[in-house]
Order: C-alpha cells, then sequence, then structure tokens
C-alpha cells in the first residue's frame, strides 16, 4: 500500500537517499541529475511544502507542492485560479513498475477536486517528461524560453480518483 504523506525533518535522510538513486539511474542513462542538489533538495523535508510517497515505511518519491503560482510562468489572471502546483517531483527507480510518478500526479489530482481547486500546475525543462506527464493527464499550455532551457508548462483539471492503491 501506497501513502502520501507530508514530509517530517526525520524524512530528510530517507529522501536524499531516494534522490541519490534517481541521480545514479539518470546519470547511467545520459540524463542530467540533480547530483548537486540532494541536500538541498532533502533539506526541504518538513518545512511544509514536501509530501512523500510512502510504501511501507520506505519513503518512494516526494514532491513539493504549494498553492501559490511561479509568478513568471502563470499569468495573473491564472494565477488568481485554484490551483495546486508540483514541483521537483523525484521518484526511487527500483519501483518503476509501480509508477510512483504518475500516483503522485493521481493523487495531487485528487487533493486538489478534494479542496475545491480547479487545476493542478507543474513545469519541466525535458521533453522525455512532458510525454511522461502526458499520459498523466497534463496538457501543455505554454511554452517559455528561460536561462535553464526551454520551459513546458502543463496543467490538468482537478478532480476525483479512484486511488485504491493510495492511502
Amino acid at each position: 500500500m501506497f501513502t502520501m504523506r507530508p514530509s517530517t525533518a526525520d524524512d530528510a535522510d530517507s529522501v536524499a537517499r531516494m534522490i541519490a538513486a534517481r541521480c545514479t539511474w539518470m546519470e547511467q542513462r545520459g540524463i542530467e541529475s540533480w547530483r548537486d542538489s540532494v541536500d538541498d533538495l532533502a533539506a526541504q523535508a518538513g518545512n511544509g511544502y514536501m509530501w512523500v510517497l510512502d510504501h511501507s515505511g520506505h519513503i518512494v518519491g516526494c514532491t513539493t507542492v504549494t498553492t501559490h503560482a511561479p509568478p513568471k510562468d502563470w499569468t495573473a489572471a491564472e494565477a488568481q485560479q485554484p490551483s495546486l502546483y508540483l514541483f521537483t517531483t523525484v521518484t526511487d527507480p527500483t519501483y518503476r513498475a509501480w509508477k510512483p510518478g504518475t500516483l503522485i500526479a493521481w493523487w495531487a489530482t485528487n487533493e486538489a477536486a478534494r479542496q475545491g481547486r480547479t487545476w493542478v500546475r507543474r513545469g519541466c525543462f525535458a521533453d522525455r517528461l512532458v510525454t511522461y506527464y502526458q499520459t498523466q493527464g497534463f496538457a501543455v499550455v505554454k511554452e517559455q524560453q528561460r536561462r535553464a532551457g526551454h520551459l513546458y508548462l502543463l496543467a490538468r483539471r482537478a478532480e476525483r480518483l479512484d486511488l485504491d492503491i493510495l492511502h
């Protein structure tokens, strides 16, 4: 059984190990990783914004969830729409068969609906992630050129989903 829960400061070491495992997996495939940011990302555990996907006491994923739009990404009108925003979703590659990234996205979709929000939004710089996020029901809303690269901004409507695998 998988559970989404707010992270605690005590989760930082487990989150760091999980992110490091994802970095190794990415690097073995020639994909740029967060290796230089592992400690900074893990230090966000317990900050009130990071949520973790737990499987029997083992952290298999994390994401940062906010209710405020990044000002450079979304217009003032878009920012007024009640939404959840996902950032820095990372999953343990040894759990790929269970699609933990999809479980996190579906949890967010359901959670946004439960809270009465209209949208779940996220952004990414990688074409591969755009394709993956589209399988989760997200659509590209717009694109922007940034110093860090080409940014894709995606959204999907909040809705109640039957998530028997998540509790």
